[in-house]
């Protein structure tokens, strides 16, 4: 007897693999994505302009990134101190207007040299639902706390998003043909714009992701959304506060991405590094001076080593090796007591 739909996603035309350069743009999904792919070793730009939920600023960033494009000098906002940019999240901050446009000139230019390089730009969509500032009349990607009478909140109509999006693709094609988009709508629900207005704005971006899809071939869909509504469909799968998935329903969602998208080398090294991942979270029941603790960092030492040939271990090579270093000094110290 079966209790719930389960959903098994269909094997991406295009595989991400050990060797694979990512970048992830988009909602707060995208950031959760980005830091399991870093978790597992593979080389990501993670959300660099911050949280940005609707399609109309992310495909302006990208393209501002580039095209070389400065930001907007009328959009620099300052709050109790600090300044903030309407373009940009407001983990981009600084304490002066010059050293935010450093900032944000550089994660533009840092971001324009990840996606030329990158085999993957992993692109989720949050929300159709914008902000646009009155007294510019444009559509910003964070409101910073400003007063709520500066902005007019609504849906964004779909031609003007499709339009959007179509550019972007264009352009990103354009800068790297080798370049291979992935989309997926985030799984967060947005109840403060109403539930049935959330879900017309999810209907909406899940049709602009199929529209893409269809007229690019180098274009793919993820269902993480249906994921979480459909397969999962349940509270317990939430946060207290019934909106974010948690960290059980990201694990099944990324577990369902990698049997999707990985290929069959980069699922065979996540099975590995899972198993030294918990090695060395491991701490001995009768303290790091046993000669059985030893034996064991000696051996992980060793796979690190012998992994130090395929991905970046340096961190935790140096980590193992600190732990050995210290194991010795103290035997040395017990000796000389002795």
């Amino acid at each position: 007897m079966q209790f719930h739909t389960e959903l098994s996603p269909e094997s991406l035309p295009h595989r991400l693999s050990l060797k694979s350069r990512i970048v992830t743009v988009g909602s707060c999904f995208a950031d959760v994505i980005g830091q399991r792919l870093s978790d597992h070793k593979l080389n990501v730009l993670n959300n660099p302009f911050g949280t940005i939920f609707n399609p109309v600023s992310v495909a302006k960033l990208l393209t501002m990134s580039l095209y070389g494009t400065a930001p907007d000098e009328n959009r620099y906002v300052e709050r109790d101190g600090i300044w903030f940019h309407y373009d940009f999240h407001s983990s981009l901050w600084a304490p002066s207007r010059d050293d935010l446009r450093d900032l944000l000139l550089k994660r533009l230019a840092e971001t324009a040299d990840a996606i030329r390089k990158a085999d993957f730009l992993f692109l989720t969509l949050g929300s159709a639902v914008v902000y646009r500032h009155i007294e510019t009349g444009k559509v910003v990607a964070n409101c910073h706390k400003m007063p709520g009478s500066l902005f007019e909140k609504y849906l964004y109509q779909y031609e003007y998003l499709l339009d959007d999006l179509k550019r972007l693709v264009k352009t990103l094609h354009k800068a790297n043909p080798k370049l291979k988009l992935l989309l997926t709508v985030s799984p967060v629900r947005h109840t403060r714009d109403t539930l049935p207005l959330n879900s017309v704005s999810k209907s909406t971006l899940r049709v602009l992701a199929h529209e893409l899809t269809v007229w690019n071939d180098w274009v793919s869909y993820f269902p993480a959304y249906e994921l979480m509504i459909d397969d999962l469909r349940d509270y317990r799968f939430y946060e207290a506060d019934l909106i974010h998935p948690n960290a059980q329903a990201h694990d099944y969602i990324f577990e369902k991405f990698a049997d999707s998208a990985f290929d069959a080398e980069l699922r065979g090294f996540v099975t590995e590094w899972a198993t030294l991942s918990k090695s060395m979270a491991h701490r001995p029941l009768y303290g790091e001076t046993s000669p059985a603790h030893r034996q064991f960092l000696t051996r992980l030492a060793t796979q690190l080593e012998q992994l130090a040939k395929r991905v970046d271990v340096t961190a935790e090579l140096t980590e193992v090796r600190d732990r050995l270093k210290f194991q010795e000094q103290d035997e040395s110290k017990t000796k000389v007591l002795a």
